[in-house]
């Protein structure tokens, strides 16, 4: 069958996927230490002091800065994908509405491009321009249905398609348009998605709080292993890591001082997620300071979180054969962002967030409370943290860990379509994304707030207080009792944490 010999020439693809494949053939996935951190490596890794200095680490230089005393931020670029085009309403014509499944069946089944396409251009309805970029997810590259399909999306829509990244360029011109999608989208959607993976098929839900029009393909399949299983996934997906074996932080040793960890210290148990191990399996299920948690990350944004997994009521889990929530990847990406899901309910769960999204705990309203990641040096936190553990060198599992599996991948920007962009900063540029006691979320500029803080300045956002911790920042607030709480923050590219968060205001910009 033609769609089956596409996916398996797809998966060999890495320019386009979520993770690529390192040559254990384990995924891999992207970003590279001197763009999560918003500095340069060399930067970041000074020598060990004699002593222990205070903060975790970094030694307090200089006088005291205020706002007024940091360098200027560094601007975003402006992209313009012109003005949207006039869109129709309501139901497909039913000549289209039924041309386009034929099309579709054509051209999966058979590599055809039938005359239904023609149909699909002389309708003039530019909503089905979505559906067009979903097809050039998997014909694209040179194919003569990718041609013309790229054709199709110009002449229907007038916009012009960048031919070395059709699908991606033409997506962006979708999202940033934002053209609404026609009522049948999603079962169409549905339809040519699960021809590829049919463990999709319970994550498209109708009416869920998904905005389908900007989910695609990662490049890999669902990761529906049992909880603890240490094997790879026989059809390509990326495998999360369950209950990693850790060591001391001399039985860390085997990891670079300069490389980057994300730190995470729950009641008190400091753990260290190397990141080398996090680009391979991109999602871990775990226990620190007693707590069931879940470490997603979205090496795309940039963004390693840290959700409690053992909140939920009793019942609120169903039928399922799990105790506690167990978090697994999905496959598919919504703007550049990968989508995770909880196994045994199959509900989505909003990688960025932390809300469920589809499934029985989309329907309860659940969200996940968040701890604090930190993301820092090796050398740095283990200072800050003398008693932290870290992820062991096999991961527990008997693997072996390239220490740079993505060797420069997204070196040059975000590989997937997000469309357009807050100019405020640039797209890569690293915040710590934060919700104020209030309610608003803020974004804390990781350079500028460690150019404050290493002079000895405090800083105080509406009631959130950061701090240094080792090489990177941590959020406080106060609790109920006066108590100070981790204020569940984490760094991210600005574009991830400015799409998923629109309203955010940006530290110091905004202050």
């Amino acid at each position: 069958m033609l769609m089956k010999r596409l996916v398996v020439s797809l998966l060999s693809v890495s320019f386009v996927a979520a993770a690529c494949q390192a040559s254990d053939g384990s995924a891999t996935s992207e970003t590279n230490d001197a763009e999560i951190t918003g500095e340069t490596t060399d930067s970041l890794s000074a020598a060990p002091p004699a002593e222990d200095p205070p903060n975790g680490g970094n030694e307090i230089t200089g006088e005291m800065l205020t706002i007024a005393d940091l360098d200027p931020l560094p601007r975003g670029e402006v992209l313009d994908f012109g003005d949207a085009p006039d869109f129709n309403e309501g139901p497909l014509d039913p000549e289209l509405e039924a041309a386009i499944p034929r099309f579709v069946t054509a051209l999966v089944d058979n590599g055809r491009v039938s005359d239904d396409l023609q149909t699909i251009v002389d309708s003039g309805d530019v909503r089905v321009a979505w559906f067009l970029t979903d097809l050039l997810r998997f014909f694209q590259g040179g194919s003569v249905p990718g041609v013309r399909l790229e054709e199709a999306f110009e002449e229907l829509t007038g916009g012009a398609v960048d031919g070395s990244q059709p699908w991606n360029s033409s997506t962006n011109r979708m999202i940033a348009w934002d053209l609404p999608a026609y009522p049948s989208y999603l079962e169409h959607k549905r339809d040519l998605f699960i021809r590829i993976e049919p463990g999709w098929e319970p994550l498209f839900e109708d009416g869920s709080d998904v905005d389908w029009r900007h989910v695609s393909w990662g490049g890999v399949l669902i990761d529906d292993r049992p909880l603890g299983d240490p094997n790879p996934c026989a059809s390509g997906c990326i495998p999360a890591l369950d209950d990693p074996v850790v060591t001391d932080a001399a039985g860390g040793a085997w990891y670079p001082d300069d490389a980057l960890v994300f730190g995470v210290v729950i009641d008190g148990e400091a753990r260290a997620y190397p990141k080398n191990i996090m680009e391979i399996h991109e999602m871990v299920n775990d226990t620190l300071g007693g707590r069931r948690i879940a470490i997603p990350y979205c090496t795309l944004c940039g963004s390693a979180q840290a959700y409690f997994t053992d909140e939920l009521a009793d019942g609120q889990l169903g039928d399922s054969e799990f105790d506690q929530p167990v978090f697994r990847t999905s496959g598919l990406l919504i703007r550049s962002n990968k989508m995770m899901y909880e196994l045994g309910t199959t509900s989505l769960i909003d990688t960025f967030l932390g809300n469920a999204t589809t499934g029985p705990l989309a329907e309860q309203g659940v969200v996940f409370n968040q701890a604090g990641v930190v993301t820092s040096t090796w050398a740095d936190w283990r200072r800050a943290h003398p008693n932290t553990t870290i992820v062991a060198e096999d991961g527990g599992i008997g693997r072996s860990y390239p220490i740079d599996p993505l060797r420069g991948r997204d070196d040059d920007g975000p590989i997937f379509p997000i469309g357009s962009i807050d100019p405020r900063l640039p797209v890569q540029e690293s915040v710590l994304g934060v919700i104020t006691p209030d309610g608003q979320p803020v974004a804390i500029h990781v350079a500028s707030a460690r150019q404050l803080l290493l002079s000895g300045s405090p800083l105080e956002v509406d009631g959130v207080t950061i701090e240094l911790d080792a090489t990177g920042i941590r959020a406080f607030v106060e609790g109920d009792d006066g108590e100070r709480v981790d204020a569940g923050s984490h760094q991210s590219f600005w574009f991830a944490w400015s799409q998923f968060e629109p309203a955010t205001q940006l530290w110091p910009e905004d202050f």
